[in-house]
Formats: C-alpha cells, sequence, structure tokens
C-alpha cells in the first residue's frame, strides 16, 4: 500500500513512517524540518492547506494517516487560532479530500478531549468535555472529520517515544533530566494510558489493514499516573528514581488545565483486532532497547539544521 503521513517529523509521523516502510510505499508530508530521510518527503504548509487536494491527486496514497497538529497545550492557549486552523480545520479539509478519492483517512485525536472527573475508565460512549484550547479543537476536529468522512478512523491517543528533536515526549523527558543528574516533578494526580510509539505505529497499521472505521481508544492497555512512569522508566534505564519528585499538577505552574483521569478503555480495539493490546512493560522494554541501540541518534540526523531554510 501507499501510505502518506502528514506531520512526518512529529514523533508519531516519523516512527510510523520508519515502522511501515518495510512493508509500505511511505511519503511523508512535512513543513521542512526533514532532511535525508530514508523515504519520499513532500514539503508542505499544513496553514496554507489550498494545495490539498492537488496534493492527493499526485500522491495517489491508498491510505493517509493525519499527524500534523499545534500539540504543545501552552502554546495553543497562546495562539488559539492557530491551533484551531491545525487541530480542526486543517483535518476537516483533508477529511473530505480523502473521502471524495476513497483514500482511507486515520486522524489522530487525543485522550484530553476528557475532563477527568469519571471515576474508572472512558469508553468511546462517554461525552467528551473539553478543558483546554488545545483539547477543545481537537474535538472540534474529530466531529468535523467524522461529519465529512464517516469511513475514517478517529483514534484517542497517547504516546511516548524518541523524538527528531530528542524532547516531545514524557520518556524523553525523564530520560534526558534524570541522566543529568537533574530533580524533575511526576505528577501523582494525572493518570493517563501511555503507549510506547512504535506499538502506536503498529496498531495503526493493523487498524488500516482490517479496515476498521470510526472512533477509537487507542492507548496503552495499563492506566498509571505519571510519577509512576517516571520511576518506571527510571527504573528500567538504571536512573535515579529519588530525583522524581511527587507533585500536584495543581501546583505546576502549567498554563493550560489538565485533566486529572485520563484513562481510557481499549476494550473496543482489542475487541475489533481480535487481540489484546501490548503490556505497557513490552513497550518500555522496546524504548530502552532503542536507546541501547543508537536509535534516538538514527531518528535525530534526519532533522534539518535550524539555521537552514
Amino acid at each position: 500500500m501507499k501510505l502518506l503521513i502528514t506531520g512526518a517529523s512529529g514523533l508519531l509521523g516519523i516512527n510510523l513512517a520508519l515502522e511501515a516502510m518495510d512493508e509500505h510505499e511511505v511519503i511523508g508530508m512535512d513543513r521542512g524540518r526533514l532532511k535525508s530521510a530514508p523515504f519520499r518527503v513532500i514539503r508542505f504548509d499544513f496553514l496554507q492547506s489550498n494545495e490539498i487536494a492537488s496534493l492527493l491527486d499526485d500522491a495517489k496514497p491508498d491510505w493517509l494517516v493525519n499527524c500534523a497538529a499545534m500539540a504543545n497545550l501552552d502554546e495553543c492557549e497562546k495562539h488559539p487560532d492557530q491551533a484551531r486552523r491545525l487541530n480542526a480545520d486543517f483535518p476537516a479539509e483533508l477529511a473530505k479530500a480523502c473521502a471524495e478519492r476513497n483514500i482511507k483517512l486515520v486522524h489522530l485525536s487525543t485522550d484530553a478531549v476528557f475532563d477527568g472527573t469519571k471515576e474508572g475508565a472512558y469508553s468511546e460512549e462517554d461525552v467528551p468535555n473539553p478543558q483546554s484550547i488545545y483539547a477543545q479543537t481537537k474535538f472540534e476536529g474529530e466531529r468535523a472529520v467524522q461529519a465529512v468522512n464517516p469511513q475514517a478512523i478517529i483514534a484517542r491517543v497517547n504516546f511516548y517515544g524518541w523524538s527528531l528533536g530528542g524532547q516531545r515526549s514524557l520518556g524523553e523527558f525523564f530520560v534526558n533530566n534524570l541522566s543529568e543528574g537533574r530533580k524533575v516533578f511526576g505528577f501523582t494526580d494525572v493518570v493517563f494510558c501511555p503507549m510506547w510509539v512504535n506499538h502506536l505505529a503498529q496498531t495503526l497499521l493493523a487498524m488500516l489493514e482490517k479496515d476498521l472505521h470510526g472512533l477509537y481508544h487507542v492507548v496503552g492497555a495499563q492506566p498509571m499516573n505519571k510519577y509512576q512512569f517516571g520511576v518506571e522508566v527510571a527504573r528500567k534505564f538504571g536512573l535515579k528514581e529519588s530525583l522524581i519528585e511527587p507533585q500536584s499538577v495543581e501546583r505546576s505552574g502549567l498554563t493550560a488545565k489538565r485533566s486529572h483521569n485520563l484513562w481510557l478503555s481499549v476494550h473496543k480495539l482489542s475487541t475489533d483486532l481480535e487481540r489484546p493490546l501490548p503490556e505497557f512493560s513490552t513497550g518500555l522494554d522496546g524504548f530502552y532497547a532503542q536507546f541501547q541501540q543508537g536509535y534516538p541518534q538514527k531518528i535525530r540526523s534526519y532533522q534539518q539544521p535550524v539555521d537552514k531554510p
């Protein structure tokens, strides 16, 4: 299959491309951050998407995974119009163009659409109540995609892994800081379901191969708080877990409001895939194995120097 990935330089985009290229023809769409990538890259400004139709006509993909987004929560609070453009308007235009061309679309959303007040796990049937500009615009994107392209997959995700710049995921945050002996905070009152990005990539490809459609929670099978996640990373990498200080997110000073409970049920997805989702420990083993094998350096070698156009 020919797979087109928007936001190919992002944490999911680059890892999905590398995961898929052994079995599929991969084309990445990127704003200019990639150089020397082992797959074809098309430079594209996602804020100026009037060329999306002609690009799809030229590339003729079978599948498209939309990883492009404005994902920094506090930056979204500062620039709500840009957040809405990237997280809601662009996905709607993309979904419509894919529907018209019979291109199977996966649109990435977020676990943050929920307000975090529920006891227990959220299912796909639960009604979102986004608490930040980021979450609100991502939820608007979900609804817009569903309205114009009912055959699309909408995947609510939360993931970690190695990124182009080395600073995009919570896993990298703990490894980078603890390796330098720096003390960090770990939130004890934010529960989430982290999934290793390579497991996410494999799962999305499996969903495409099975021709699923509709809304799915595509996260890790094991809920934990962010302090626990940091401790697990520290132990796996042989770093000092004592450097991680438990703290409440309410005392963090972060601009955007964070939900306390982002435990999402993956029952629907595992049922439709007819298999359980990977265990957290298996993903953490993979994350560490990549570190030992020099994978972070490999990823970073694809990054365009910042002083180049």
